[in-house]
């Protein structure tokens, strides 16, 4: 087939390019282009596409002129104050997709949602696809994802021609991703080096609950996706849900139980301050975020987890104790800067990454 990808350099990029069977005609779109010469980019033609500034639709549809297949994977997750705005990547950037996929006759097109489109749910059930994408109000992640389901169901009426699946994956972890997620979640107070380190007090509240998936098992997601042609929306999700005490078993060791209340005010004094990237719309999230059932793609797809939610989020772990990354700047491995460095970095005031409120 001839498939082309946006966002083709991310966490799930990457990891389909790797999982993508030899023989296909694969195209990669992003806006940061990778080391082409590197594996698994090496696999792929590539353009380098800003698919949120005005008139990339047209560009786009050249693109996709003559492709089996779209896989849209492009996202601003937690952008940098220095990046285009969220907004304009994910909303903008998926109306241009979905145009271009259209005027190109596009006959397949797979986009990546999530559960966070889920409305709130029952804390320990878990809700298959025909749950409202309502969104959760205080993550602008949750609302941006809940506003993309809309977006996909009026083009589904508009053109029934196209076959599209949406996958509703839950947090997508990989060693690879480390670099990335240390620029998300951590700052010049936490080195990604001390994540996993057996005396690191993790500050949980009690009833925190989370499922989590491995990036290979999204990547093998889509490939069964592309192969049947599968229509309709999917969950992914490894079958265990962690608790607080297992989350802070991989992530440190020690839970010091603590209200929510309280890590959201932490949170929020430090994303002010920059001090930490990580905004406490995410802790929203994580608190309120549905819980997947995934018997369609068990059945439909004939897919299984590789990995246990708990050996996905080892692998992160490792990652970053490690250092890891891919050749591609979204996964560019963390930095590593000294003492001083980082104690200069403490004086730039203000947020580093923008709002999720």
């Amino acid at each position: 087939m001839r498939i082309v990808i946006t966002g083709a350099t991310g966490n799930v990029g990457t990891a389909l390019l790797a999982a993508l069977e030899p023989g296909h005609d694969v195209v990669g779109l992003a806006r940061r282009l990778p080391d082409t010469t590197a594996e698994p980019y090496r696999r792929a033609g590539w353009r380098a596409v800003d698919v949120g500034v005005r008139g990339a639709d047209r560009e786009l549809t050249e693109l996709f002129d003559g492709a089996d297949a779209v896989v849209h994977l492009a996202w601003a997750i937690s952008p940098v104050r220095g990046d285009p705005p969220m907004w304009r990547t994910n909303d903008h950037g998926t109306r241009h997709v979905l145009a271009a996929t259209a005027a190109a006759g596009v006959p397949h097109l797979v986009v990546a949602s999530s559960v966070a489109a889920y409305g709130p749910s029952p804390r320990w059930e878990k809700v298959a696809e025909t749950r409202p994408c309502t969104g959760i109000a205080a993550s602008a992640y949750s609302r941006g994802k809940a506003a993309l389901e809309t977006l996909l169901d009026r083009f589904e009426e508009r053109h029934p021609e196209v076959g599209l699946a949406r996958i509703r994956p839950c947090a997508i972890l990989h060693r690879r991703a480390a670099g990335e997620f240390a620029r998300w979640l951590l700052g010049p107070v936490l080195p990604a080096g001390v994540v996993g380190g057996r005396r690191l007090p993790v500050p949980l509240w009690t009833d925190l609950r989370a499922q989590i998936v491995h990036t290979s098992d999204v990547a093998e997601a889509i490939r069964l996706i592309l192969g049947a042609r599968f229509t309709g929306p999917v969950n992914l999700a490894a079958p265990e849900v962690l608790d607080a005490d297992a989350l802070a078993g991989v992530l440190g060791g020690v839970r010091v139980p603590v209200p929510k209340p309280f890590v959201q005010v932490a949170a929020r004094a430090t994303w002010l301050t920059g001090a930490l990237p990580l905004h406490p719309g995410w802790l929203e999230l994580a608190d309120r975020a549905a819980l997947a059932d995934t018997t369609l793609a068990e059945t439909a797809l004939g897919w299984q987890p590789s990995y246990d939610a708990v050996s996905a989020l080892a692998d992160l772990v490792a990652g970053l104790r490690a250092g890891e990354g891919a050749a591609s700047p979204p996964l560019a491995p963390p930095r590593r800067d000294g003492v001083l460095s980082r104690l200069r970095s403490l004086t730039r005031v203000g947020p580093s990454h923008q709002s999720q409120s």
